[in-house]
C-alpha cells in the first residue's frame, strides 16, 4: 500500500500535520500529549514520519497515539535515511497527493510546541499567507536551555541571511511552521538538501520565490533532546548556502542540492490509528 493513498473524512479545511522523527523515543509521547490538549478539532489527519529511528521511537509514537489524539494519526517509516529534509519531501509529497489546504510542521523532538500556532490557526491568519513561520528570536519569543553561543550564532546568521536575501529573517529553521500546499505544488523543494540544512535552502527559496511569509514568536526549549548538529561543520555550511545564494541568486536554485536527484522519496506505512481501532 502506498502512504500516499488515502481518505480524510470531510471537513471545512483540510490541515495535515506532520511530525518528523528520528531517535525521539523519549520526546515523541510529549509531543503527542500537547496535540490533545491544545489543537483540538485544528487537524484533519496527523502523519509522522521516522526516519529509521534506532531507539524504538516508532513503538514509543504507536503507544503516544493509542493514549492521545483521536484525530487520524499514521506512522510512516523512510525506505532509506533521507535525512530530516527528505522527511520534509515525503510529507509534502504527501500532502499535495491527498490535496490538503495546508502541511503544519512540528518537531517531534518536542522543543517547540502547537500551541504557538494553534491561536493563528483558529484566528486564520494562515489563509492570508504562503507560509507562517516559528521564529525563537523575535519579540515575544522565549528561550529556554538554550546556550548563549548557540543564540548568538543563531542571531548573527539571521542577519547574514537576511543581508543576503532583502528580507527580514528572524529565525532559519525552528521546528514549528505552516506552509500553504498551493505554494508547494511546484515542488520545488525537491531540489533541497536533505540535510538538517533543508529549511535554509526552504526560506531563501521562499524568498526568491516571492511567497508571502509571516513569522511568529514561539517558546523554544532544550532539555533531554540530543542535537544532532555539528557546530563548526554546520555553521560553515550554512555560511555557504547564503554566499552561493547571494552570488548566483535564482540559479542556485536551477541546481539540484538533494545529492539524491533521480530519488523518489518513498515510505512505508507501519501504523494507522483508523485501522488499530478496529482492530
Amino acid at each position: 500500500m502506498s502512504p500516499e493513498d488515502t481518505s480524510t473524512a470531510s471537513v471545512p479545511e483540510k490541515i495535515l500535520l506532520f511530525i518528523p522523527m528520528y531517535n525521539c523515543a523519549r520526546q515523541i509521547p510529549r509531543v503527542l500529549a500537547q496535540l490533545s490538549k491544545d489543537a483540538h478539532g485544528l487537524f484533519s489527519e496527523i502523519i509522522i514520519v521516522d526516519n529509521r529511528s534506532t531507539d524504538g521511537s516508532v513503538e514509543a509514537a504507536k503507544l503516544g497515539v493509542a493514549g492521545g489524539s483521536t484525530v487520524r494519526t499514521r506512522i510512516l517509516l523512510n525506505d532509506h535515511n533521507y535525512g530530516l529534509g527528505g522527511s520534509h519531501k515525503v510529507a509534502f509529497n504527501y500532502a499535495i497527493a491527498n490535496e490538503f489546504a495546508h502541511c503544519v510542521v512540528l518537531h517531534g523532538d518536542d522543543q517547540g510546541n502547537i500551541a504557538d500556532l494553534a491561536p493563528l490557526i483558529r484566528s486564520g491568519a494562515h489563509r492570508n499567507v504562503d507560509c507562517l513561520l516559528g521564529a525563537r528570536f523575535m519579540r515575544g519569543a522565549r528561550l529556554q536551555g538554550y546556550s548563549a553561543l548557540r543564540t548568538f550564532g543563531n542571531r548573527a546568521f539571521n542577519l547574514l541571511y537576511s543581508l543576503v536575501s532583502g528580507y527580514p529573517i528572524y529565525d532559519l529553521g525552528a521546528g514549528l511552521n505552516l506552509y500553504a500546499v498551493r505554494a508547494l505544488r511546484r515542488r520545488r523543494y525537491l531540489g533541497h538538501a536533505n540535510d538538517l540544512t533543508f529549511n535554509y535552502y526552504m526560506i531563501l527559496d521562499s524568498i526568491s520565490d516571492r511567497w508571502s511569509i509571516r513569522f511568529f514568536p514561539i517558546v523554544w526549549r532544550e532539555d533531554d533532546q540530543i542535537s544532532n548538529v555539528k557546530l563548526v561543520r554546520q555553521a560553515l555550511h550554512v555560511f555557504l548556502i547564503a554566499f552561493g545564494y547571494g552570488i548566483l541568486r535564482q540559479r542556485f536554485f536551477a541546481a539540484d542540492h538533494s545529492g539524491l536527484p533521480s530519488k523518489t522519496y518513498s515510505a512505508t506505512l507501519v501504523f494507522d490509528s483508523l485501522a488499530a481501532g478496529d482492530s
